[in-house]
C-alpha cells in the first residue's frame, strides 16, 4: 500500500481498516476514514449554509496525481479554468466579478421542466435536447434519505487532509472542491450504501425510464453523482460521459422497433443515424439535493450534443453561452435525465452551500450484459421487484463483500490499497 506521506496521520486510520480487510460478518458495512469527529462536519448539511469548502490555501486550478502530488493540467478532465479568480476566497474582487455576472447571465433561459405524468413531454425534451429536467421525483422521507446519505459520505471523503496547510485532499484528477461520489469509492460504485440502492426504482421514475428505453428490460450500470463544495472557482471543462461506438447489434435494432422507429430499409444511413440517436447506451439521473441556483455550482447542459460526433470546445475555446448554459431553477427533488453522450460539466460554486448530484446510472436493453458485481447481496434483497430485476447484472452472491465497496478515499492509491487488500468479487481501478 502506497500513501502519500503529506496525506498526514488521519490517513493512517483507513490503512489500519483495509489491513483488517474483510469486515467482521455483517452486511451492509460503512468503512469510515475518520477517526474522530471534527468540529466543521458537526450537523453538517448538504442543502444549508455550512462552514466546509472555501479553502484559501488550495491554489486554483490545482489537481492531484495518483499519490496526492498536485500539479497544474492544461488539457483532460482536469483542464485548468484560464478565467477564473486568481484566488479561493468569498470576498476576494475576483470572486465578486465573477458572481456578479453570473448573476447577471446564468441559467438557460425558459428551459422545460416537466411534471413526472408528462410522459410525452419529457420523451420529446429528452431526444430533443440530450436530457430533461423532471419535478417531484423525491418526496420529503427518499430526499431526507439521500441528504444524509451525501452528508455521511462526503464527510468520510473529506476527512483526508490535502498536503501543506489545505484542508481536504483534492481528489485525483480533478480540480479542486469538486469531488465524485463513484469514483472516489473504491469499488467506482456506491450500490452498496442504501441511500443510493434504494432509489433505483422510484414511482415517478420507472415509468419514465421505461418509455425512454422503449420498455422495462433496462439495466442498472452503477450509481454514484458529483457534487462541489463551496469555494469550487473554477469551471470544469466540458465533456461527455462516453462516446457511442455507432455499432448497431440486433439488440439494438430490436430497442429501436420497440421504441417505434421506421426501420424499413436498415442499410439507409438516416435510419441507422436516427436509431443511434434515439437509442443512448446509458441513460443516467441525477437527483438535485438542493435548488439550483445561479450561484451554487449548477450543472450546465448543452442541448443537442448528444448527436455530436465533435469532441466539446476547450475551456479557452467555450463560448459564454456555453458557460452560461445551466439547469438555474431546478428545485430540490427534481432530477436530470441525462444522455450521458451529451456535453456536459459543472460550474463555480459561489455560495455557502454544497451543491449535490447523486445518480442512479441505467443501461440500455441493447447493452445488457456482464458488470462489475458492486452492489452486495444483502443490499439486493431488500428492493422492489423490478429494482432486483434491472439489478441483477450488479448483484454479488451470497456471503460476497465487493471489492472495496464502503472504502471512501479521493486518491487513486487510497481506491487501489482498498482492492488489493479485499477478496471481494467486484472488478475496480
Amino acid at each position: 500500500m502506497r500513501f502519500n506521506r503529506r496525506s498526514s496521520a488521519r490517513s493512517s486510520n483507513i490503512v489500519q481498516l483495509l489491513q483488517e480487510w474483510p469486515p467482521a460478518v455483517g452486511y451492509p458495512v460503512t468503512i469510515r476514514n475518520r477517526p474522530q469527529p471534527m468540529s466543521e462536519f458537526e450537523n453538517f448539511t448538504v442543502y444549508k449554509d455550512t462552514s466546509v469548502g472555501w479553502c484559501a490555501n488550495t491554489p486554483v486550478n490545482e489537481t492531484m496525481d495518483t499519490e496526492g502530488n498536485p500539479s497544474i493540467q492544461i488539457t483532460g478532465f482536469p483542464a485548468s479554468d484560464p478565467r477564473a479568480p486568481a484566488e479561493r476566497v468569498y470576498d476576494h474582487p475576483d470572486v465578486e466579478r465573477l458572481r456578479a455576472e453570473l448573476k447577471a447571465n446564468n441559467g438557460i433561459r425558459g428551459v422545460d421542466v416537466c411534471l413526472p405524468h408528462e410522459l410525452d413531454r419529457i420523451e420529446h425534451c429528452f431526444f430533443r435536447d440530450g436530457f430533461v429536467v423532471v419535478t417531484d421525483l423525491l418526496d420529503q422521507d427518499p430526499l431526507q434519505k439521500w441528504r444524509e446519505g451525501c452528508a455521511r459520505v462526503l464527510t468520510d471523503i473529506l476527512s483526508i487532509p490535502g498536503p501543506g496547510n489545505r484542508k481536504y485532499m483534492t481528489e485525483t484528477e480533478r480540480l479542486p472542491h469538486r469531488y465524485s461520489y463513484g469514483t472516489s469509492s473504491a469499488s467506482r460504485q456506491m450500490l452498496h450504501d442504501e441511500a443510493w440502492a434504494s432509489m433505483i426504482d422510484l414511482p415517478n421514475t420507472t415509468p419514465i425510464l421505461t418509455r425512454l428505453f422503449g420498455g422495462e428490460n433496462y439495466c442498472v450500470n452503477g450509481s454514484g453523482g458529483d457534487l462541489c463544495l463551496p469555494g469550487a472557482v473554477e469551471y470544469q471543462t466540458l465533456h461527455s460521459d462516453l462516446r457511442d461506438s455507432y455499432k448497431i447489434p440486433e439488440s439494438r435494432f430490436e430497442q429501436a422497433a420497440r421504441q417505434s422507429i421506421d426501420i424499413e430499409d436498415p442499410n439507409d444511413d438516416r435510419v441507422r443515424g436516427r436509431i443511434v440517436a434515439m437509442t443512448p447506451p446509458c441513460i443516467t439521473i441525477n437527483f438535485l439535493m438542493s435548488d439550483l441556483t445561479w450561484e451554487n455550482g449548477p450543472i450546465r447542459q448543452i442541448p443537442g450534443t448528444h448527436w455530436s460526433i465533435n469532441p466539446p470546445p476547450s475551456q479557452s475555446d467555450e463560448p459564454a453561452w456555453m458557460r452560461y448554459s445551466t439547469l438555474v431553477g431546478a428545485p430540490a427533488g427534481a432530477g436530470v435525465f441525462r444522455d450521458n453522450r451529451a456535453w456536459h460539466g459543472a460550474t463555480p460554486n459561489l455560495s455557502r452551500q454544497v451543491r449535490a448530484l447523486p445518480n442512479v446510472e441505467y443501461g440500455a436493453p441493447w447493452t445488457r450484459g456482464p458488470r462489475a458485481r458492486t452492489m452486495p447481496y444483502d443490499i439486493w434483497e431488500s428492493l422492489t421487484p423490478h429494482a432486483k430485476s434491472v439489478s441483477e447484472c450488479v448483484r454479488a452472491e451470497p456471503g460476497e463483500w465487493p471489492n472495496g465497496a464502503g472504502v471512501m478515499h479521493p486518491l487513486v492509491t487510497g481506491r487501489r490499497a482498498a482492492n488489493e487488500n479485499s477478496p471481494g468479487i467486484g472488478r475496480a481501478k
